[in-house]
């Protein structure tokens, strides 16, 4: 079975609009996607640090072609990229901590894509804070989770163990940023501008047996135990 798995964070645009192609892409190449949540500033922390001083003291040409390039793709890709108030730069960087906690719910829930199209909207094209634990509350009730189920989850830091061994499994494999893909968990490709690559990629390799639904991670991916369906 063709194994794809999808490294990301709300906090960031490029896995946004790799966001918007992944489902079919998987679905056009029969491969079992891994959907892999991760908060990327401890993935810079760890992998990456010199994305702080890069922040820290920006190009302006660089700056002023990287929101050129954001707008050319989402005009592409059919989708609105705009500033929240709370993104990187010279701004207050978004705190992803309690939006991942509810990803990993809504993973454990089979409603990961439709929690995920709430968040990326809500932060890129409302501009909502994702850090506001009722905004998130709301957002996710809307795609289908339990009012209650979600309080529990925002409220865990239990949770962000497994959003760390994510990121420390995607370090190990050579991983620094998102959105980060691998074809079957060896080949890995980093960037939106990558999926090409990864449908080549996966076209290349025999599809096998299925072994489980599009969306689901296999046992060989899965890095941590589900959350009760209570």
């Amino acid at each position: 079975m063709r194994q794809l798995e999808f490294f990301f964070d709300y906090a960031s645009p490029w896995s946004y609009m790799a966001f918007t192609r992944i489902q079919a892409l998987a679905a056009d190449t029969a491969a079992q996607l891994a959907w892999r949540p991760l908060n990327m500033a401890l993935l810079f922390a760890k992998a990456n640090p010199g994305v702080a001083a890069m922040r820290a003291t920006p190009v302006p040409a660089k700056v002023t072609h990287y929101y050129k390039d954001m707008k050319d793709w989402a005009k592409r890709l059919g989708i609105v990229i705009g500033r929240p108030p709370v993104y990187g730069g010279a701004s207050k960087q978004l705190d992803s901590r309690l939006a991942l906690r509810g990803a990993l719910l809504a993973l454990d829930r089979d409603l990961l894509p439709a929690y995920s199209l709430a968040l990326y909207r809500a932060y890129w094209h409302d501009l909502r804070d994702l850090a506001d634990p009722a905004a998130l509350q709301e957002l996710a009730v809307k795609a289908g989770l339990a009012h209650a189920a979600v309080a529990a989850a925002l409220a865990d830091p239990e949770l962000d163990r497994r959003i760390a061994a994510t990121v420390d499994d995607l370090v190990a494999r050579g991983g620094f940023g998102v959105p980060t893909f691998f074809v079957n968990r060896q080949d890995m490709y980093f960037g939106n501008d990558r999926l090409d690559f990864v449908r080549e990629a996966l076209l290349a390799e025999p599809p096998g047996r299925p072994s489980g639904g599009v969306g689901a991670p296999s046992a060989a991916i899965a890095t941590s135990p589900a959350m009760p369906r209570s």
